[in-house]
């Protein structure tokens, strides 16, 4: 996903001289070939999370679509208030990317684990979330994106994911995009956001899931809540997957959504065991051990 962006990225700077990158000292193997190609458009701001986002806020203030570029934790919890009284606040058109979604990280431990951007992410009134499942939701998302300046959070997978879109979506803001739909009988389905939706689709060979059909949801966040009742009602039960803690995460939304009014529809949420705070291992492992687990076998 990290090279998808960038691939995106470098297409829309060709078209856009005020697309900016800035990184805090990381993003090498990756960041590379932005930097060479536009020189004037990419900054190192070093080990200084929270000034970087200051400067992506003054740049964006003067006009520009700043991408602020790093691991996990780094662009988010160590930068909670520039994001919310800078970026949020005027409304700035600032991405600010994850490259390292759920346990991407998770042999680098907790303080690389992203368990709870999401709860932290969705409390600002301006922010979007991008979320992808794929490479092509990638381009998906970041094509919106550049063609809707606003303050944004792009949340990516490290490891190689598998391609459940045969070309580039067409997503919109708060709505369900299908992935698999082999049975339209069927009131059941996965709803999920992010990486995770690989993981779904290899749940859908199971017995007790072969009925279910896939959908994600790729952008969202708190402007997008109202619509969310609507799609849910079309269904019998909706199985919420996501790698992320259950408070404050995408599950806790969606059933948030439903306002407190009596809906037929059984929602479920399955999200990351918080047994796995502290944790090292690799992404699989993690996985399997913290939230595979849920599913039986």
């Amino acid at each position: 996903m990290r090279n998808i962006f960038i691939e995106e990225l470098i297409l829309a700077a060709k078209k856009n001289k005020k697309i900016v990158l800035i990184v805090n000292d990381l993003g090498y193997s990756v960041v590379e070939k932005f930097a060479k190609m536009f020189p004037n458009q990419f900054y190192n701001a070093g080990v200084a999370e929270q000034n970087m986002m200051g400067i992506a806020s003054g740049m964006a203030l003067e006009g520009n679509h700043v991408f602020v570029y790093s691991i996990g934790n780094f662009p988010t919890f160590r930068c909670a208030e520039q994001i919310r009284n800078d970026v949020d606040y005027h409304n700035l058109p600032v991405t600010i990317v994850n490259v390292g979604a759920g346990v991407s990280y998770g042999s680098l431990g907790y303080t690389h684990h992203s368990l709870q951007d999401y709860g932290l992410m969705r409390l600002f009134p301006n922010m979007i979330i991008a979320s992808p499942g794929d490479d092509m939701e990638v381009r998906a998302c970041m094509k919106y994106i550049v063609k809707n300046s606003q303050p944004s959070y792009l949340r990516l997978a490290k490891t190689k994911n598998k391609i459940l879109h045969k070309k580039i979506p067409n997503v919109k803001p708060g709505k369900w995009l299908p992935i698999s739909t082999k049975h339209t009988q069927s009131k059941k389905i996965f709803l999920t956001t992010g990486n995770i939706a690989s993981l779904a689709k290899d749940l859908l060979i199971r017995a007790k899931y072969n009925k279910f059909s896939l959908y994600s949801l790729p952008i969202w966040g708190m402007k997008f809540k109202n619509i969310q009742l609507n799609q849910l009602k079309k269904w019998d039960e909706v199985l919420v997957l996501e790698d992320h803690l259950e408070d404050g995460g995408f599950g806790s939304w969606i059933k948030e959504s439903t306002n407190n009014q009596k809906i037929k529809t059984k929602i479920i949420s399955k999200s990351i065991d918080k047994k796995i705070i502290s944790k090292v291992g690799s992404e699989q492992y993690l996985l399997d051990k913290y939230y595979l687990k849920f599913f039986g076998k």
